[in-house]
């Protein structure tokens, strides 16, 4: 297993493919970037708490208070909007 080398994320591209990567690697499924994690039952709640950690290792941001909230974690689509608002970082492509 690779280690994600912290980094700022420059792009929302960047940022999906990490987290793409990091859900294919734990769960050995590829996910659409708009798929619902959990609902889909790919992933449990447990495993948010691993999506958090790795958010805040790679891409050092701190989730906290309201932003820890499981809708946030919930896409890959949601999670990248997330680390580009907590990393001050344009969403633009």
């Amino acid at each position: 297993m690779s280690e994600p080398t912290t980094t700022r994320p420059t792009s929302a591209e960047e940022v999906r493919t990490e987290l793409k990567r990091f859900l294919e690697e734990r769960t050995k499924t590829d996910w659409a970037t708009d798929t619902d994690l959990f609902a889909t039952g790919g992933v449990s709640s447990l495993f948010a708490m691993e999506l958090v950690v790795h958010v805040e290792k790679t891409f050092d941001v701190a989730v906290e208070g309201p932003d820890l909230r499981i809708d946030n974690f919930r896409t890959v689509n949601a999670m990248t909007e997330l680390v580009l608002r907590l990393a001050g970082t344009d969403a633009g492509e």
